[in-house]
């Protein structure tokens, strides 16, 4: 069983690949910490926040997955 905090691993390949939905669950998980990073004098700003919701939708569409598997270096 996966950590109930982080998104499943599915959604973000479904995200990735463009699938509308899938950009909605990742911006809604996000969403509280998004708006906590858009704060500016006390108050959410909306054009900070929007900012951060297209820079996040644009990385997913960038983001490729490496075929490679991990390994650690020393």
């Amino acid at each position: 069983m996966g950590n109930p905090n982080l998104l499943p691993y599915e959604t973000i390949v479904r995200a990735t690949s463009g699938e509308p939905e899938a950009v909605d669950e990742v911006l809604r998980h996000y969403s509280k910490r998004i708006r906590i990073a858009a704060i500016e004098n006390g108050h959410i700003d909306r054009d900070t926040e929007d900012s951060i919701k297209q820079q996040l939708v644009a990385a997913l569409f960038k983001f490729r997955f490496d075929e490679q598997p991990y390994t650690k270096t020393k």
